[in-house]
């Protein structure tokens, strides 16, 4: 399988996802036939270095791709995402460790879930580590074939020394690990993020990460070192693949109104059709404005990255802020981009107070859950941005 054409078998799956998006909230996670087909897409190879087939995909193409799911199911699109952004941290582990993740049963589609919330511990032993511990919002469990905890790691009697604890990223087989059925939510109801547990799990040392190191651009892959594909930085990535999932739930959702007002009328006026309303034409305006302006937030900041790591460019506090404020505001305006329709076709979306049973995959309450991301809450980080204007030099965390 090539790369090229991704976006386009992608889009082929729309009427799969969108069939199966209302089961995929009801079942609290994405159905296995939607999963199988999307591996077939290639999609999950974007982030994986070519020696091993993977694409090492443009970063715009993977915003195209992950946009166009998200038109259909925001928790697909969020699954997806999360698992093909892992992929990347996965190829900046020792190059040991990845021959274990892409030449094993998956090969080159091998699905790797991960967070960055420590929540176990690693306690050295024989040529590795004893990990026991819990990792929450483990995205696509499920469907995962690797997950990355992430440790503090103890000294050997278990005991974490004073002061801030060495975290570090564990590779563990989703056979080595419990899945607790503790996902109950609204927003992104369907991408089974539930808690994993792993207890006493033996992880040797080339599967594990330092994470502070490979934030800051230094990691233990020797094959991929002076690639400079694997120069992006993993924290602004996540704000370039996340923030289509609000685009793509925007452009359906402007879509859908459109096609609809030439069908539906106005209650309480003469209006037969919504079209013949001035009103209607001024709202669809206003929405494909906001989406519009999406669109260039995102290649703005995504072109930023690629051209960083092409030419081997540090970043500055602020363009480091900007871009994460950036992100948080791509979601925001998507989120006003789709109110016209939301006051105009009521019918678009389900009542925000209606029954769990009844929401709808792109109800607001997915895009309100895209906001309470840390890397797109854009209230918190445009003042971030602010105070690093003149005179003024602060430390960001990108």
């Amino acid at each position: 399988m090539v790369d090229a054409g991704i976006v386009e078998r992608v889009r082929a799956l729309r009427p799969l996802i969108r069939e199966n998006a209302l089961r995929a909230e009801r079942e609290r996670r994405v159905p296995d036939e939607v999963v199988e087909a999307l591996t077939g897409t290639g999609i999950h190879r974007m982030n994986v270095p070519r020696r091993y087939g993977g694409h090492q995909t443009p970063l715009r193409t993977q915003v195209d791709a992950f946009a166009e799911i998200a038109a259909e199911c925001a928790s697909t699109a969020w699954m997806t995402l999360s698992q093909a952004g892992v992929s990347y941290i996965a190829a900046l582990f020792p190059d040991e460790a990845q021959d274990e993740f892409f030449t094993g049963p998956g090969g080159p589609d091998v699905r790797i879930g991960g967070t960055l919330i420590p929540g176990a511990t690693a306690v050295p032993y024989g040529g590795g580590y004893r990990v026991s511990g819990t990792s929450a919002f483990a995205t696509g469990c499920h469907h995962a074939d690797w997950h990355l905890l992430t440790t503090a790691v103890a000294a050997a009697d278990g005991q974490l020394p004073p002061g801030p604890p060495e975290i570090r990223w564990a590779a563990v087989p989703m056979a080595e690990l419990e899945i607790l059925d503790d996902w109950h939510v609204t927003g992104l109801a369907g991408s089974g993020s539930n808690t994993v547990v792993a207890r006493d799990v033996f992880v040797p040392a080339h599967r594990m990460l330092a994470v502070g190191p490979m934030l800051a651009g230094r990691f233990p892959s020797k094959a991929n070192a002076d690639d400079p594909f694997y120069r992006m930085p993993v924290l602004l990535l996540f704000c370039a693949w996340s923030a289509p999932v609000a685009l793509g739930l925007a452009r359906a959702a402007v879509a859908e109104f459109t096609e609809r007002i030439h069908r539906r009328g106005i209650t309480y006026t003469f209006h037969e059709r919504q079209n013949e309303a001035t009103v209607t034409h001024l709202q669809v305006a206003e929405a494909e404005m906001r989406v519009g302006g999406a669109e260039l937030h995102l290649a703005r900041l995504t072109a930023e990255i690629e051209a960083k790591a092409r030419d081997d460019l540090p970043y500055t506090p602020l363009e480091r802020a900007r871009i994460r404020a950036e992100s948080g505001y791509v979601t925001r305006i998507c989120r006003e981009g789709r109110r016209p329709a939301r006051r105009r076709e009521r019918s678009l979306l389900p009542s925000p107070g209606g029954a769990h049973a009844t929401h709808h995959p792109r109800h607001p309450r997915a895009v309100s859950a895209l906001l309470r991301q840390p890397h797109h809450q854009h209230g918190d980080l445009r003042p971030r941005a602010v105070r690093h204007g003149p005179g003024y030099s602060l430390p960001v965390m990108a």
